[in-house]
């Protein structure tokens, strides 16, 4: 299914955001705008492999229907752009090397976050939250790009970025089920006593719960329950961002 296909059956739109890195260029973005007036926060959605695809969309647009800007940039523009399937094997390629793709995909998460503000829409905070790949942009957001908080879902890679929490202050939450194959126990087990010394930070395990919970089109792991709690915690966490005092917080 197209980029075009894909966003033509949601509420939202694409638009172009242009690449401060040096070769310069543009990616596409998928933006979800709530109809209510005023301000408010937004939220960054960093996709797993697949892309910006129909599931990432439909998450956008409920965060819209929930009274909060969301943005999906195609982190994968430089590679292989746009949404694919989930049986095609260029989603992992594209992904490759992880660590050396997922730095080249701090600047796109910086420069949408550029975009934002410059829509009256803003109220000048946002969320990253990443799912899979995308994962550590939860901290990675909060840690040096200027988001006021990241939350993970089925995060990979993430026992690379656990130190980065040292020195975060912005909420940060991370959630994961105990039978997902791309958190072991040993990645399960480095995160779980984390909220004890930070309590900025909360990390959620769910038993019974595979890779890939949130995504509706994936039904081998996709987990109702699961997924409603975490759309839960990343509308409270945004819901905070509302208030002038969470931004005092945040720069204390």
């Amino acid at each position: 299914m197209s980029a075009q296909e894909i966003f033509g059956a949601h509420a939202g739109n694409s638009v172009k955001i242009g690449s401060s890195a040096g070769a310069g260029g543009a990616f596409d973005c998928y933006m979800a705008a709530p109809k209510s007036d005023g301000a408010v926060p937004a939220i960054v959605l960093a996709s797993a492999v697949h892309g910006v695809d129909a599931d990432i969309c439909a998450i956008a647009d409920e965060f819209a229907a929930n009274g909060f800007l969301a943005a999906a940039p195609d982190l994968f523009w430089r590679s292989i752009p746009g949404p694919l399937s989930h049986d095609d094997k260029r989603a992992q390629e594209r992904s490759q090397p992880r660590l050396g793709r997922i730095k080249a995909g701090e600047r796109d998460m910086a420069d949408t976050l550029a975009y934002l503000r410059t829509l009256p829409q803003f109220n000048g905070r946002a969320a990253a939250i990443g799912f899979c790949y995308g994962g550590p942009y939860a901290i990675i957001g909060p840690k040096r790009l200027g988001y006021a908080a990241g939350i993970s879902c089925h995060g990979t890679q993430m026992l690379d970025y656990i130190g980065g929490l040292d020195g975060v202050g912005a909420p940060v939450c991370i959630i994961w089920g105990d039978r997902d194959h791309r958190a072991p126990p040993e990645v399960l087990d480095a995160y779980r006593p984390v909220p004890a010394r930070m309590s900025n930070v909360e990390v959620h395990i769910f038993p019974g719960v595979k890779h890939g919970y949130m995504m509706r089109t994936m039904p081998s792991a996709f987990d109702g329950k699961t997924r409603d709690f975490s759309m839960a915690r990343a509308l409270a966490i945004l819901t905070a961002l509302r208030s002038p005092a969470a931004a005092i917080r945040e720069a204390s």
